[in-house]
């Protein structure tokens, strides 16, 4: 089980205004997260193998992935993610603008915990985001 005071969520996203709405969604929520933001799929991984300047980053309780990344796109982060031994339990929302059904399921294929599409209404957008906290709040997951 996610540890009942706090998580750790890890964003990857490279729109500013989408992460102004999940900083602003996961604020306004009674369950306080640690939030780490990554802008591109490079950076993503070395924040989760704690390279470079991320070397003592904390292993993340969840990861929001956009899909549409520059550098490393999301599908090749989330691959990474489920064939590392150490992080393949991390559960994994893919929020993405993308409607295409392929991309939906190559995502969960690849070992996706969701696939969401993010609503074009700003406040809907945030309503989504606090109700994917609130689940994973009470959702049960193996420590190790």
């Amino acid at each position: 089980m996610l540890s009942p005071d706090r998580m750790n969520v890890l964003v990857v996203e490279d729109n500013e205004d989408d992460v102004m709405i999940i900083k602003r969604a996961m604020r306004k929520s009674e369950f306080k997260c640690d939030l780490y933001f990554a802008y591109d799929g490079e950076q993503a991984l070395n924040f989760l193998h704690r390279q470079g300047e991320f070397d003592d980053a904390p292993k993340p309780d969840l990861v929001l992935l956009d899909l549409k990344l520059p550098k490393a796109n999301g599908l090749e982060v989330l691959a990474d993610i489920k064939q590392d031994e150490r992080l393949r339990r991390i559960p994994v929302i893919v929020l993405t603008n993308s409607e295409r059904d392929e991309d939906m399921v190559r995502a969960y294929d690849s070992g996706a915990a969701s696939y969401m599409t993010k609503p074009v209404d700003s406040k809907d957008f945030e309503r989504l985001i606090q109700t994917v906290q609130e689940y994973w709040r009470i959702a049960r997951l193996p420590t190790e």
